[in-house]
């Protein structure tokens, strides 16, 4: 699955018409994982490699509204 770098704000999960950006506020990680469940229950996980200031984020072209989601964050 293809993630591209997004953007910061606004942070939670935002569609745009065409996929979602997905952007998460935090100080201390120092790694953070998207990860998208799908309806049987099985988890994929995705690096936020792109940080701006405390903002862990990346957009997705193939998401749409509904798909659950977390985030697991890795640090102090």
């Amino acid at each position: 699955m293809q993630i591209w770098p997004g953007k910061p704000y606004p942070l939670g999960a935002t569609f745009d018409g065409t996929g979602t950006n997905f952007s998460v506020f935090s100080e201390a990680a120092e790694r953070v994982e998207l990860c998208l469940f799908d309806e049987q229950g099985n988890e994929t996980r995705l690096d936020l490699h792109e940080c701006t200031a405390p903002c862990c984020h990346g957009y997705l072209p193939s998401v749409r509204p509904g798909q659950d989601y977390g985030y697991r964050m890795q640090g102090p």
